[in-house]
């Protein structure tokens, strides 16, 4: 018997959502009807920004690798927690904990101590109160943005206050923490890179959908799809510099169209392409492995 069997869904497509979320994070088991809570908790949790919002549009934009990652460690799933320390960053592909770690230097510069005890105290209050009545942080993710860089934008955010209620802010200028948005207007460039950065992944052809997918979901070396290829490493590094620098240029046009605020465009764009890359429907296992197929290529052994 299905996990679903015998329960009623709101949408037809949330059992093709858990089925996806389970082939993709197999080490996290969620029962059907605890996915399904979770899809109506977030959903109500999203509704009190957008409150015009509907359940086929809220799962349309929903990042559900990352959403169900975030779920089963709200279930105390330890596969979950390992998964989500081991998340890398898409801006310098380094571990999430490596990065909050490198963000805790930034806001407190000349106190070692505060630093090694930053990061240790964000993750305390992933899943715990930090005041009666209050959601703990993971709790308050609506899976409609990418998981790691929401956690570093709130690790920076949830210290920000802290020193700010302290009247401390002079250990912590805005200009050097290096957001990409003012908070207030967060949502509104999401929703406008998600549409840019869409269409231009839209217009690419097969070719370059392979050459990101075996560099953004396999993980492979400059020079292993330079083989997948049968080109030099050096026309290969080419050919990624070009189309990295098509689509910050298409994308950021787009955001400056739109009156972009921001500090770093670029650094945003690279930072929340990663999640919506993997995403896409051209970019699973087995479209780029259908393209592998064509060229009488598989993946190279490890």
């Amino acid at each position: 018997m299905s996990p679903e069997a015998g329960i009623r869904t709101s949408d037809p497509r949330e059992p093709l959502l858990y089925h996806f979320c389970r082939l993709q994070v197999p080490a996290v088991r969620l029962a059907f009807n605890i996915f399904q809570n979770h899809l109506q908790r977030t959903f109500e949790l999203y509704l009190q920004k957008n409150t015009a919002a509907t359940k086929a549009g809220y799962l349309d934009a929903l990042y559900a690798v990352d959403w169900y990652l975030c779920c089963g460690c709200l279930e105390g799933q330890e596969r979950a927690w390992e998964r989500l320390f081991a998340t890398r960053t898409g801006r310098t592909d380094c571990l999430l904990i490596d990065a909050l770690r490198a963000r805790a230097v930034r806001l407190y510069p000349r106190d070692e101590e505060k630093q090694e005890s930053a990061v240790g105290e964000f993750w305390s209050h992933l899943i715990i109160d930090e005041t009666p009545g209050s959601l703990p942080i993971l709790a308050r993710y609506d899976g409609q943005r990418p998981l790691a860089p929401w956690l570093i934008r709130v690790f920076q955010n949830w210290h920000l206050s802290q020193l700010r209620s302290r009247g401390d802010e002079q250990a912590l200028p805005d200009e050097e923490i290096g957001l990409p948005l003012p908070q207030h207007e967060e949502d509104r460039w999401h929703d406008a890179f998600c549409e840019a950065a869409r269409d231009w992944i839209g217009a690419l052809n097969e070719e370059e959908i392979l050459l990101l997918g075996l560099r953004i979901r396999y993980k492979l070396s400059q020079r292993e799809v330079a083989k997948v290829f049968g080109i030099h490493e050096g026309n290969l590094a080419r050919r990624t510099d070009k189309l990295q620098q098509h689509c910050l240029s298409e994308i950021g046009q787009r955001l400056e169209e739109q009156g972009w605020t921001g500090n770093d465009l670029n650094g945003f764009i690279l930072t929340e392409m990663g999640s919506l890359l993997l995403d896409d429907p051209r970019l699973t296992a087995e479209h780029l492995a259908s393209l592998l197929a064509e060229r009488g290529k598989a993946l190279p052994s490890a």
